[in-house]
Order: structure tokens, then C-alpha cells, then sequence
């Protein structure tokens, strides 16, 4: 029953909104009188919607592909896109938004990517108009995300993003590694950070040229799932840097214990020459593992950050060095340490926010059908990341996908040689849509058999720690925060990779924490924990 209660009680959260200063009367033009959840969406009356659309290098996006052509014809609703290089899309999407200058709908946004827009009033508080998105409140539901929805919520009790919504949550970046080395050399796959360490040092032994680990994302990668196991938080999981002290306060993670014994393990990695400090300065520009697959190739390195994408690009690298069939690549799920077996928080994934001018368009409720069905509709996931049922792939009545013989999607290795790749040829499987949600069955369904045995290995295996107390900013103190975060967490990354680079000594490390109060760290953790109290009093 409390489970239930609580359910329900999630469920009123994503929807006890006042409607804005929307009349649906004047602004429903296309929008359809009986939309409701796993319903198709197709506007009553045709309209355009401009999307802010980030280009990889690697994927430049066409006018020809099917994708756009294919959504239009579906649903009324013709895109008409804004695109920024993937190399600056953070800056470039701020500036637009700043200038006021966004398409309506802004994609490939994380959770805590808004916060800096709210005050401006430049983004729509999205909360208070869920009730018209049924999808979204239906999965939300039914995966039981509602205590997570709760967590977006600003110092003004909305939210201003809606998500990707996940089915299962496990991290999407671990390590990827040579199994068949590990276990030929080591042993087997390590399960800790000290057997880790202790794999590393044997293949070192085996292979003197080598550094066997290696990053590859600017150590972003590696710190942020590494960082859970000492009781930290880092890299892309950094955040605002405060994290729960276990008493449900807050504390500045940098100068934790934690943070500090993970900053000295791999500083004895890299002085061991266990750790390719180049895959840790090289910049990534979003086009894949670059220099680090070739090392995996070339047998320099044997552990490396990536994805289910990553691990498939180290196998073609391989294929063409070590051959076909003469290795073993696996995703594993991070290893544990001082702080146990333990991964980040069950999360979301991309979503999107709405320039807060949609708020005045004529086909403003047709909008948010139409998003609810993109985003959130089953048959709409399906579509993104396969294309057309009969036309592209082919569904058995268990529901297993298959590719058709004619196309291939080469970023997953899926029918690799065939003329026509859905991706770089008609615009599925795209990064802007596709990723964000997703069933199990639609994750596993384009990933590799291995890949579902790291879904099934972390969740047995792992814990997810638990999310951080939130404590939403109002407008002066997101100013504040703002001032005081950005100097900080400058000397944080600074002085992190100076840390492990071994061009710091470890022994001046409270000389780093001093130089940070120097900073205001204090006055910060003040002002973030002075918020955190005032939300748990008007939430409790």
C-alpha cells in the first residue's frame, strides 16, 4: 500500500501544475482533442517546429535524410533545425539561449543543464504543463520514476526539462576491456579497483610497451564512474560538486577523503606507468575513441572508458590488427572500492527544454503532443532507432529486431558491408533523438549480446548509490552560487589532473584545500546547504 501511495503521490507531482497563462482555447491549433498515452500523434492541421540539432563530426546531418521526411509524414509536424558543432554545442546552445535567439525545442539536455536559465525566464517551467503529455506521465509511472522527477524540481517547485526516462539505469560509460587478456594474464576480470591495479601491473610485466589503461574523454570519463566507488563525485558526474555527507547534509566533494584517495590512486597508476596520460589531456571532439582505439589495436592499451559504441569500435580496430576471432572485448561494470560495490544513482538520460516564447504559440498544446509522442511514445522510440517496420527492419512476434539485409548500422556493427547504413544515410539512430528513451527491450535490442550481460552484471552486482538531497537555488542564490562555483571548480580540474599527472605533490593537498577557502568554498557550502534546508522544510 505505501508503495502504492507513494506511486500515486509522485505521479500528483508531475502534474499539480496551474496551467501557466495558457489558454488552450487559442492555443490548441493542430493539437488532437483524443491524444492519450501510446496513442499516435499526428497534428490536426501541419506545422513547423524549429529544433536546436548538435552535429557530430562524424554524422553531418542532410536535408535527404529519411528520418525527417518519415516524422513529418507521421505526424503533420515538420522540423526545421538550427545546427551547432558538437565541439562547442555547450557554448553555442548558451548563447543562443541567452540572446534569445533558441529554436522552440532544445534536445540533448541533462538534468542540471536549466539550471542556469531559470531566473531569465528563458525556458519553459515544462511541470506545469505535463498533464497534457500522457506518455511521459504513464512511464514515469510505470518504471517508477516519480521520486526522481521530484529531483528536477527548481527553488520555484517546477521543473524546466523533461528527461529521457529509463527503463533499467546502469552507466553507460565503464571500462571497456580485453577480456581474453585479463584472463589469460590476470587472471580474470577485475571486480574491484585493487584487483585492478594488480591486473595491470601483470600485462605491464606481459606487454613492457604498454600502458594498459587509458581514458580518452579528457579523464572525465574515468574519474565519473571511478569516482563512486571512493565515495566521490567527478568528471562528467561532478555536478555542483556537493554531494550527501551521510547525515543528509551536504559537502564539497573535492576535498573529501574520498575524492583524495581516488586522486592518489591513479597518481600511482600514472607513476607505475600503468595509465596513458595522454588519453587524459587529449581533447574529444565527440568522433569516437580516436588515438585510444588505435592503442587497443596496436596492443599499448587494454582497458579503456567507453560505451556499448565504444566497445564496438575497439573490435573493428582489432579485427584489423589482431584479427577476427583472436580476442575478446567486454564492458564491465565499474569496479568497486573503498566505498563498496557501488555506481552512481539510477539517472536519466537526454531530454529537452522548450524556448519559454512557445508559451504564446498558436500550436503551443500540438507541441507538446507532439514532443510527448517523440520522446515517450514505444512505437516512436522504435521508430528512431530502426526506421521503418518492413521497409528497414523486421519484427518477429517476440519482438526481435532485425536489420533488413540491404542496411546496416555501422555504429553497432550491425550488418557492417550493406549499401545502405540507417544512420549516416537516413538520420535513425541519431544522437540527438534516439538515445534518450528507452525500454529494455529497445536498449538490448541494437546492442550486442555482451552488452547485455553488462546490463545484467551491474544490476546483480552493483549498487546505485543513492541520489544526492536536492537543494534548488532561487534566482539570487543561483547568481551567487554561480560566482563562487565556476573560480572553484576551475582549481578543482586543475589541480585534479596536476594531482595524477604527478606535476603536484600529494603532499600539498592541503595547500589545494586552502587555496579553494580562499576561493569562498565555505561561503558556497553555506549557501547550498542554507538551500537544501529550506527545501526539505517546504517539502517534508
Amino acid at each position: 500500500m505505501s508503495i502504492a501511495a507513494s506511486s500515486a503521490l509522485a505521479l500528483a507531482a508531475c502534474s499539480d501544475d496551474d496551467g501557466g497563462d495558457v489558454d488552450l482555447d487559442r492555443q490548441s491549433k493542430g493539437a488532437m482533442d483524443d491524444f492519450a498515452a501510446d496513442s499516435q500523434f499526428t497534428a490536426t492541421e501541419a506545422f513547423t517546429l524549429s529544433v536546436l540539432w548538435t552535429e557530430w563530426p562524424d554524422l553531418p546531418i542532410t536535408d535527404s535524410w529519411q528520418f525527417f521526411d518519415e516524422i513529418e509524414k507521421r505526424t503533420n509536424v515538420k522540423m526545421e533545425v538550427t545546427t551547432i558543432p558538437f565541439s562547442d554545442a555547450v557554448e553555442k546552445r548558451s548563447l543562443l539561449i541567452s540572446a534569445g535567439d533558441a529554436p522552440t525545442v532544445i534536445p540533448l539536455i541533462y538534468t542540471g543543464d536549466e539550471d542556469s536559465f531559470v531566473s531569465s525566464g528563458a525556458i519553459l517551467p515544462i511541470s506545469d504543463y505535463v498533464e497534457h503529455m500522457p506518455h511521459f506521465r504513464k512511464y514515469v509511472e510505470e518504471w517508477d520514476l516519480g521520486e526522481m522527477i521530484d529531483n528536477l524540481k527548481q527553488a520555484d517547485g517546477k521543473y524546466y526539462m523533461l528527461p529521457g526516462l529509463q527503463e533499467v539505469s546502469v552507466p553507460v560509460f565503464t571500462l571497456v576491456i580485453r577480456k581474453d587478456v585479463f584472463e589469460s594474464v590476470a587472471g580474470g576480470v577485475p571486480q574491484t579497483w585493487d584487483e585492478m591495479r594488480e591486473a595491470l601491473v601483470e600485462i605491464k610485466a606481459e606487454y613492457p610497451d604498454s600502458k594498459p589503461l587509458a581514458d580518452g574523454f579528457e579523464a572525465a570519463s574515468l574519474l565519473n564512474y571511478a569516482a563512486h566507488a571512493f565515495g566521490a563525485q567527478a568528471g562528467w558526474g561532478f555536478g555542483d560538486g556537493m554531494m550527501d555527507d551521510g547525515s543528509g547534509k551536504l559537502q564539497y566533494t573535492a576535498v573529501s577523503e574520498g575524492y583524495k584517495q581516488m586522486v592518489e590512486y591513479f597518481r600511482g597508476l600514472v607513476a607505475d606507468g600503468l595509465l596513458d596520460t595522454e588519453s587524459l589531456t587529449a581533447a574529444n571532439d565527440g568522433s569516437g575513441g580516436g588515438s585510444v582505439a588505435e592503442k587497443f589495436a596496436n596492443e599499448l592499451v587494454f582497458a579503456a572508458s567507453g560505451s556499448s559504441g565504444t566497445a564496438i569500435e575497439f573490435a573493428q580496430a582489432l579485427d584489423a590488427t589482431v584479427g577476427a576471432g583472436n580476442y575478446e572485448v567486454l564492458q564491465i561494470a565499474p569496479p568497486g572500492g573503498p566505498a563498496g560495490q557501488v555506481v552512481e544513482p539510477r539517472n536519466f538520460w537526454n531530454g529537452f527544454m522548450l524556448n519559454s516564447e512557445v508559451a504564446e504559440s498558436e500550436h503551443f498544446l500540438a507541441t507538446l503532443q507532439f514532443l510527448d509522442w517523440l520522446y515517450y511514445n514505444p512505437e516512436a522510440r522504435e521508430l528512431l532507432r530502426w526506421g521503418i517496420l518492413d521497409e528497414t527492419y523486421m519484427k518477429d512476434a517476440d519482438g526481435t529486431i532485425t536489420l533488413k539485409p540491404e542496411y546496416s548500422l555501422n555504429a553497432y556493427n550491425i550488418n557492417p558491408g550493406a549499401p545502405t547504413d540507417i544512420q549516416s544515410d537516413l538520420g535513425w539512430s541519431n544522437s540527438v533523438f534516439a538515445d534518450s528513451t528507452e525500454s529494455r527491450a529497445l536498449k538490448e535490442s541494437y546492442n550486442t549480446p555482451t552488452f547485455v550481460e553488462y546490463i545484467d552484471s551491474v544490476l546483480a552486482t552493483r549498487t546505485p548509490r543513492d541520489p544526492n538531497p536536492p537543494a534548488p537555488l532561487d534566482e539570487m542564490e543561483l547568481e551567487q552560487a554561480s560566482l563562487l562555483a565556476t573560480p572553484i571548480k576551475d582549481t578543482v580540474d586543475t589541480n585534479t589532473l596536476r594531482f595524477i599527472m604527478g606535476e603536484r605533490d600529494i603532499a600539498e593537498w592541503d595547500d589545494y584545500v586552502a587555496e579553494l577557502e580562499a576561493q569562498g568554498l565555505q561561503q558556497y557550502v553555506d549557501l547550498i546547504n542554507t538551500a537544501r534546508d529550506r527545501f526539505e522544510e517546504e517539502n517534508s
